[in-house]
């Protein structure tokens, strides 16, 4: 075999690996941690996620229902997100849900260890501002066991909202941290968000005063 015939099909042999290597990118599905869907695959809870696999963690965490429709369409930006109700798993518009009155929307996931922190002082704000203000937290993570335990471990009992997806945060235009804080006008509007952390009812009054003023 001649060198120009050997050096031909060495360049035909690495062309046709770059051909399958090209194609199996093409068909590969990044993978997150431990093999999860990758940030593409966005889903709003795991498949593992069943009624039957939630029924024991939700009569763990026995929350109180999600804000019940109004007639009135709500928030503009949250018109057509429609997400689930982590205390019964029905599906709930939220824009209607959260309409014609004030609230603090709360944004967490069950890893997020400031978001652990902040959910007791959310509870004690929502015992004290009573029927005022509604708190409603959405967990922004498609573990929704995960998130149902959380909230039994720290006692923590406030509507909650499983959205896997983020679609409220992304419709309300909310910066991917967490936690995160959205107060809404009993008009639907948005007064302001808070991309931090708070550690005291004390510390969120004064936050959500200062954004309705």
């Amino acid at each position: 075999m001649s060198t120009s015939t050997r050096w031909t099909l060495a360049v035909l042999a690495v062309v046709a690996a770059l051909i399958v290597a090209f194609a199996l990118e093409l068909d590969d599905t990044p993978a997150g941690p431990a093999g999860s869907p990758g940030p593409q695959v966005s889903r709003t809870h795991r498949d593992a996620d069943t009624p039957e696999a939630l029924a024991g963690p939700r009569q763990r965490a026995d929350l109180p229902p999600c804000p019940a429709a109004a007639d009135n369409p709500g928030p503009k930006e949250l018109r057509g997100v429609v997400v689930e109700c982590a205390a019964t798993g029905a599906q709930v518009d939220v824009a209607r849900a959260l309409a014609g009155r004030t609230v603090v929307l709360n944004l967490w996931a069950y890893w997020c260890g400031p978001c652990a922190e902040e959910l007791p002082a959310m509870a004690d704000y929502q015992r004290r501002v009573g029927a005022d203000v509604a708190v409603v937290t959405v967990h922004q993570d498609e573990n929704e066991t995960a998130g149902l335990l959380r909230l039994a471990e720290l006692g923590v009992r406030l509507p909650t909202l499983q959205d896997g997806q983020r679609r409220i945060a992304a419709a309300l235009g909310v910066p991917n941290v967490m936690p995160a804080t959205v107060v809404l006008r009993a008009d639907g509007s948005v007064a302001k968000i808070l991309p931090q952390a708070f550690t005291s009812a004390d510390e969120i009054a004064a936050a959500v005063k200062n954004a309705l003023q």
